[in-house]
């Protein structure tokens, strides 16, 4: 019997941001084919180093798996950088651009290594984007969501190094209504993560070892952006 297990931080485990209302694994549950099952062992403030441990938890009928992680990693720099969130106070463009780019570097080792151990067991693997959350400030939510593509880089590359299926989270996440505060989703966010992560897990191609970018439009979810 095909069984799921949702690996990663609060995108998944995200049940006590939801005022009550169901958690992600919860309707992935529900969307999943008769038949399915799965389990959560994501962690709410995990980064890229608590993978190792969630993969030695994995229960031994697991089919596939489902990664979303990075979210905190950036936010460990943003503290270590300021409140600017990486619009650095540096004395010229071409520090801040070093900057960054030790940040990036230093990400795609620790992804790297997340990855490699969720494909330790070769199950099929998906992995997913950070989305651009939902600040309330529009400058900062502008340098966030330019922030975070050097995180996002990292894991488009390293998906299409091992042929994996990207799950588009800033796509799926685009109103103000997917989000209980600017960085967790709600029940509404979560329920349209889940419809995805259902659909593609359970398509036949899921097993075919190619990339592609799943998102709102890829599966019909259509509602109006939110500003950026």
């Amino acid at each position: 019997m095909p069984h799921l297990v949702l690996l990663g931080d609060s995108i998944f485990d995200n049940a006590r941001y939801t005022s009550g209302g169901p958690d992600v694994v919860s309707q992935v549950r529900k969307f999943l084919p008769p038949g399915w099952s799965a389990s959560l062992l994501a962690t709410d403030g995990s980064t890229t180093d608590n993978i190792t441990d969630q993969m030695q938890h994995l229960p031994d009928e697991t089919t596939h798996l489902v990664l979303s992680i990075g979210g905190n990693n950036a936010l460990l720099h943003a503290s270590e950088l300021g409140i600017s969130l990486f619009g650095i106070p540096s004395t010229s463009n071409s520090d801040a651009l070093m900057s960054l780019a030790d940040i990036s570097e230093d990400f795609e080792t620790r992804y790297r290594t997340a990855v490699g151990e969720c494909l330790r067991p070769r199950l099929p693997l998906s992995v997913c984007t950070i989305y651009n959350g939902c600040f309330p400030d529009r400058t900062y939510q502008r340098i966030a969501s330019v922030a975070l593509t050097i995180f996002n880089d990292t894991i488009l590359r390293v998906a299409i190094e091992h042929a994996l299926p990207v799950v588009d989270l800033r796509s799926i996440c685009n109103e103000d209504r997917d989000y209980a505060n600017p960085i967790e989703p709600s029940s509404v966010g979560g329920e349209k993560i889940a419809r995805i992560i259902a659909s593609l897990v359970a398509a036949p191609e899921t097993l075919a070892r190619a990339t592609r970018i799943v998102g709102a439009l890829t599966m019909n979810l259509t509602p109006e952006k939110r500003s950026s």
